[in-house]
């Protein structure tokens, strides 16, 4: 075994570890970027290094294509080849068995992937040839062959070939795939020629039926195995289905290994499932997002490409350290993600460096003992309602608020605002009590599935909540005399208090305040990520 998992601090089923690989000692919980062909596109290693990157994933099938794992080998390994000192893991190429369902065919043997097809005409008829799209020839990727390659590609965790299936498949297939995953397991094992060197994963497969998952963990953790993943998530499953595959699963795999939810790269996701007990996590997210001229921010996502941004002269994210929002305005942003491919580029830099700040961030709130608190911004109150943050906009008859778009699990594109009528605004927002400061979103339930994951990650919403407050407190506490604030009060943070924090995107004139009606109910949903001040002032109801 050549890696080290030492858990340093923990909150309920949430740990945070030291994970010792042969190439870098990384920190947990840790979303890594993927660089599915030895590169992060748009990005140097220089660059990775200094967002704070520990590891980068590759992917087996596309590094056996080209360059082709042989001549990796030859220039001394991956980590050589692509100058990148920390550590790496790879995909088994498993996963293509999805995303290249229409070319795989897959056996007992293995999986073979059958390329395009080229229609060659004769005298008699006409038959079919299949071509790799790069050198003309099918490619059979059994067990054996997968951990040869990953032998000689040289990373520091590699993954055992799995039988891939959607989740959303149901019947005799899932169970097929879960049981020849546990045969492939053996094969890998029995393959793999550098266990000092390099860690092997096993995979749990099982679909969303708990008794194949079951059979799967408990069969993986007979063969002893450096540490485990969690594969066949972030697929199309209902959330309340992920969630629960991800608690049964960690809650059986062994205290002492590192856990991996494969595919996950949204940052509720990643949250939740380290409240559950998971430590690694995987996605293009981030970097794909990117191209498409978005970025992650606090509230949401921001779309870059929007004609609001072409005169903001504010940062992706004020409260951002990177170098992105240290040099760079939105304005600039958005001339390049329309005509440049440096757009691309600085917004993959920013995405990945939120994403690894909030690595950081999970790890130092558990480390420390205040990972409730942490999860607060997170966490919608215990009524089951999003909560938000009434924001006085100097003596503006109304306030605008943008609800993080990452509390909606299906659409991480909607963002909903809500109007506050200025009657309940008129009283100065520091002589309100803590818990006036917060409204429900209405129309805006929280998702089940986050409480229900919640309460089996034992963090009670309401340690970190404020009370709800209806529309009909409210008109009670205009008239209620103004209370002082106690010492836990007082401790309130800025985060919630301060105008700049819902003051970050702007939407078109015609989704002023004047379609807002005056019941604090939403107007419709909106695809991008705020409000302007122009428009949020000159507009009247």
């Amino acid at each position: 075994m050549a890696l080290r998992f030492e858990v340093l601090g923990r909150f309920n089923r949430a740990r945070a570890a030291r994970l010792t690989l042969p190439h870098f000692v990384c920190q947990t919980p840790l979303f890594m970027p993927v660089g599915t062909q030895g590169t992060i596109k748009g990005l140097t290693t220089n660059q990775l290094e200094e967002i704070g990157c520990q590891i980068i994933l590759g992917n087996t099938y596309h590094l056996a294509l080209r360059p082709t794992s042989e001549l990796i080998d030859e220039l001394g390994g991956l980590h050589k080849f692509m100058n990148w000192p920390r550590a790496m893991l790879t995909d088994s190429g498993g996963f293509q068995m999805v995303s290249l369902l229409h070319l795989a065919d897959i056996t007992e043997k293995g999986v073979t992937f059958q390329y395009t097809a080229v229609l060659v005409l004769f005298n008699q008829g006409f038959i079919f040839l299949v071509q790799s799209p790069v050198d003309g020839k099918p490619m059979l990727l059994t067990p054996e062959e997968s951990i040869q390659i990953q032998n000689r590609i040289g990373a520091d965790i590699i993954m055992a070939l799995d039988d891939v299936v959607k989740t959303t498949i149901t019947g005799p297939r899932i169970e097929e795939a879960m049981y020849r995953t546990l045969r492939w397991i053996d094969r890998c094992i029995s393959a793999h020629k550098k266990p000092n060197e390099q860690n092997l994963f096993g995979i749990v497969q099982g679909g969303l039926d708990p008794v194949l998952r079951d059979i799967c963990v408990r069969g993986l953790v007979e063969r002893n195995l450096p540490g485990y993943a969690i594969g066949g998530l972030a697929g199309g499953e209902d959330k309340d289905s992920f969630w629960r595959v991800v608690a049964q699963c960690t809650a059986l795999l062994p205290e002492d290994k590192p856990r991996y939810v494969m595919g996950v790269g949204y940052p509720l996701d990643i949250v939740v499932c380290s409240a559950l007990g998971a430590d690694l996590y995987d996605c293009v997210y981030p970097t794909r997002t990117a191209r498409f001229g978005t970025a992650l921010i606090p509230e949401g996502v921001l779309k870059l490409k929007h004609k609001a941004m072409a005169e903001d002269t504010r940062p992706i994210d004020p409260t951002c350290s990177c170098m992105v929002c240290k040099n760079y305005t939105r304005a600039y942003i958005h001339c390049l993600v329309t005509k440049d491919a440096m757009g691309s580029q600085l917004l993959s830099y920013h995405n990945l460096h939120y994403m690894l700040q909030l690595s950081r961030d999970l790890h130092s709130s558990i480390i420390e003992e205040r990972f409730p608190e942490y999860f607060c911004p997170w966490i919608p109150a215990e009524n089951g309602k999003y909560c938000v943050n009434v924001l006085e906009k100097s003596k503006c008859a109304k306030a605008i608020i943008g609800v993080p778009n990452y509390l909606f699990p299906f659409s991480l594109d909607i963002i909903c605002c809500l109007t506050l009528h200025a009657s309940f605004l008129h009283l100065q927002v520091s002589k309100l009590p803590f818990w006036a400061l917060v409204l429900p979103f209405p129309k805006g339930d929280v998702p089940e599935w986050v409480c229900n994951a919640m309460e089996v990650a034992g963090i009670k919403i309401s340690s970190c909540c404020a009370p709800f407050l209806s529309s009909h407190d409210s008109e009670l506490e205009k008239d209620a005399p103004a209370k002082k604030f106690d010492d836990n009060e007082t401790a309130f943070d800025d985060k919630y208090t301060t105008i700049n924090k819902f003051d970050e995107v702007a939407f078109d004139n015609k989704y002023s305040s004047k379609n807002f009606d005056d019941k604090y109910t939403p107007t419709k949903y909106f695809d991008e990520v705020a409000f302007s001040n122009e428009n949020n002032t000159k507009q009247e109801l």
